[in-house]
């Protein structure tokens, strides 16, 4: 006996939160060009409503080499981690010094460590004609050994300081906004996926 169908709406499923993605700023050195990628990023971070968006900057993280909690580091870290441990996600934007990451940048991901885990990161850098890819490859292997997992696709800028004008806009917006849509696409489900996932089942490592 065939049983009878109904057409019967399905029941709501509930809003989905945004995520929180922290926006870490990799580069501390004097005169450096990152604060203008970042405030491209962060336009792009705020526009979305899936996103919910706060800035950790390198430059303004006095964290000694040491690793030492000293009472100075641990004011420091007291602004910074919460940010990192709140997050559901990453995006982390870095310049290429000698074909890797900077160390201001390296020295914050090692003061942290459960922070990340479980977590994904977007990685978006700039840089000359290699546009800082090979700050991004590096920062692959130092986020695989963190438990965090990095997303497919990036955002990289070649000669960056000729795509932005004076007042920091992109000369050429078509293909930077394409990269980063479809990257932070990536992050949204990746983030969405693991929060569920942390939520279900704790990652364990």
């Amino acid at each position: 006996m065939n049983k009878a169908v109904t057409n019967a709406p399905r029941p709501a499923q509930p809003a989905t939160e945004p995520l929180r993605v922290t926006l870490v700023v990799g580069s501390n050195r004097h005169g450096r060009f990152g604060p203008v990628v970042a405030r491209w990023l962060l336009d792009h971070l705020q526009g979305r409503d899936d996103l919910v968006a706060e800035v950790v900057d390198v430059a303004d993280v006095d964290l000694p080499t040491s690793f030492e909690p000293t009472p100075e580091a641990t004011a420091a870290l007291s602004g910074v981690t919460p940010k990192l441990a709140g997050a559901d996600a990453f995006v982390v934007l870095t310049p290429e010094y000698n074909h890797s990451f900077p160390a201001g940048l390296k020295n914050l991901v090692d003061w942290h460590f459960g922070e990340w885990r479980a977590k994904p990161v977007a990685l978006v850098s700039y840089g000359g004609l290699a546009g800082g890819l090979r700050a991004v490859e590096h920062l692959r292997q130092v986020f695989a050994e963190l438990h965090a997992v990095t997303v497919r696709d990036t955002v990289s800028f070649h000669n960056a300081g000729a795509s932005f004008d004076d007042a920091g806009t992109l000369r050429d917006p078509f293909g930077p906004d394409a990269a980063a849509k479809t990257m932070l696409d990536q992050l949204v489900w990746w983030g969405l996926a693991l929060r569920e996932a942390r939520t279900e089942r704790p990652y364990a490592g």
